[in-house]
């Protein structure tokens, strides 16, 4: 919604989003590296500007994709990060899934169809702003597997920080390159991308990252499917867009989706007990 009410080019919401956020966040982190005495070795640094990058062009390719196509189906398509995370943690790393897992993930990626996918069922091809979308749950993704594992090394405030500094000195980058006004935008606009920094990116960024250093990728990145539905929700009172019947449906299929998915890790929790004699 902040994304809507800025009407602006997608890297320039994207790096006030974030840059905002880095601000904000900065007298917190040299505080806390203070206090703490946080070390930041190359080896470690890596995991943020990987994450920072993914981050930008996640947010510089998503942001764009509303320009082509409608909200629902770049919102839908955005969103298909937790099935790209469940593969490569299946392929790449290893990462025993159960079958409930799958289960659950795919009763919450048909939920989020039912939610937003009318407008796409209805129009089922595939434009310019569509791909944007498909390519920005991939980066989506990426972010999450090399966050999981960033935030064994670093705190949540450090790596979140470190994350938004990288992503928002590379979506400049890209602004710059792409010849995009930075300025000149109305009063809405300038609120619209302090509301995403104060709410999308300090508290939504930093419950994520909370939640990757305690829990595997596979199994945040499905609970955030979620998102389209109290986006739904919350259109109603500030959008004025009414929800229709399959749509109340399909939140709740998404509901009991996500909940599978952590009592399938639940499972493996227990498995892994027995195994071990513990």
């Amino acid at each position: 919604m902040f994304g809507k009410w800025a009407n602006a080019p997608g890297p320039v919401i994207g790096f006030y989003r974030i840059g905002l956020a880095t601000i904000i966040l900065l007298p917190v982190f040299l505080y806390r590296k203070w206090k703490m005495q946080v070390k930041l070795p190359i080896t470690i640094l890596l995991f943020p500007i990987l994450g920072g990058i993914f981050t930008a062009f996640d947010h510089g390719t998503w942001n764009s994709s509303l320009r082509y196509t409608s909200a629902a189906n770049a919102t839908l398509l955005g969103n298909t990060a937790p099935l790209w995370v469940a593969l490569i943690s299946w392929f790449v790393f290893r990462q025993k899934l159960r079958g409930l897992f799958w289960l659950g993930l795919a009763l919450a990626l048909g939920g989020a169809v039912i939610v937003l996918g009318s407008d796409f069922i209805r129009h089922p091809s595939i434009g310019l702003g569509d791909l944007l979308a498909m390519a920005a749950g991939v980066f989506y993704a990426g972010y999450f597997i090399v966050t999981e594992r960033g935030r064994r090394k670093l705190d949540t405030l450090s790596y979140v920080w470190l994350v938004d500094l990288f992503a928002a000195v590379t979506l400049l980058l890209i602004t710059l390159g792409m010849r995009l006004p930075l300025s000149g935008y109305p009063t809405q606009s300038y609120l619209a991308f302090l509301g995403a920094a104060l709410v999308s990116q300090v508290g939504g960024y930093l419950s994520i990252g909370y939640a990757l250093g305690h829990l595997p990728a596979s199994i945040v990145s499905p609970t955030l499917i979620g998102q389209p539905v109290v986006t739904a929700l919350l259109a109603i009172p500030l959008l004025g867009e009414l929800l229709r019947m399959e749509q109340w449906i399909g939140g709740l299929v998404v509901l009991v989706g996500i909940y599978l998915v952590h009592r399938s890790r639940e499972g493996s929790e227990v498995a892994e007990l027995a195994a071990t004699g513990n």
